[in-house]
């Protein structure tokens, strides 16, 4: 096959064009382009106007699409009667959160400390179920385990509330037997 290129290519040699161009060959081209008349530009600025006000309104469409088909990513999302109840634990635990740091003496300072950690626990519990409820839609489920997530940092808090008054009673009795004694 390859002898049969070759033959082909000796064969052919005075066909191919391997002279190279005269001299003028550049100045003709030149002045053969500069005779030609240039071409005329189409008048688009009646389009500018128009193509910018396409796109402004292309651009309200996508995001209206984009608010529209919009998952919830949290309870207050879900529903206003979903909003109040969010807002209602929200207040009842920065209420918490509030009587704890008033209560907080030096022999309940490592109970506060671990009741905070346990809170971030739990808060990062919620911030996965607000996940969840952005891929699952309004999944009755999530719902539910958000409000329980919320509970049970009430509860939480109560509990602790609960045991640093009762260390409070506990100081107040032993420094009356001392004081008796």
């Amino acid at each position: 096959m390859k002898t049969n290129l070759e033959d082909w290519f000796k064969e052919q040699r005075d066909c191919f064009d391997i002279a190279e161009p005269a001299e003028d060959h550049q100045l003709r081209f030149l002045e053969k382009l500069q005779k030609q008349e240039p071409k005329k530009e189409k008048n688009l600025d009646w389009w500018k106007p128009l193509l910018s006000a396409a796109a402004v309104v292309l651009l309200i469409f996508m995001g209206y699409l984009g608010t529209a088909k919009e998952k919830p990513t949290d309870l207050a999302a879900v529903s206003p009667e979903m909003a109040k109840t969010k807002d209602f634990f929200t207040k009842t635990i920065e209420e918490e959160l509030y009587n704890i740091n008033e209560a907080r003496t030096p022999e309940t300072q490592k109970l506060v400390d671990d009741a905070l950690k346990q809170l971030e626990i739990l808060e990062k519990d919620y911030q996965k179920l607000a996940d969840d409820l952005s891929t699952s839609g309004e999944d009755k489920r999530v719902i539910y385990a958000m409000i329980a997530n919320f509970q049970a940092r009430i509860d939480l808090l109560n509990t602790v509330l609960e045991k640093i008054e009762s260390i409070k009673k506990l100081n107040t009795l032993k420094n009356y037997e001392d004081a008796l004694l």
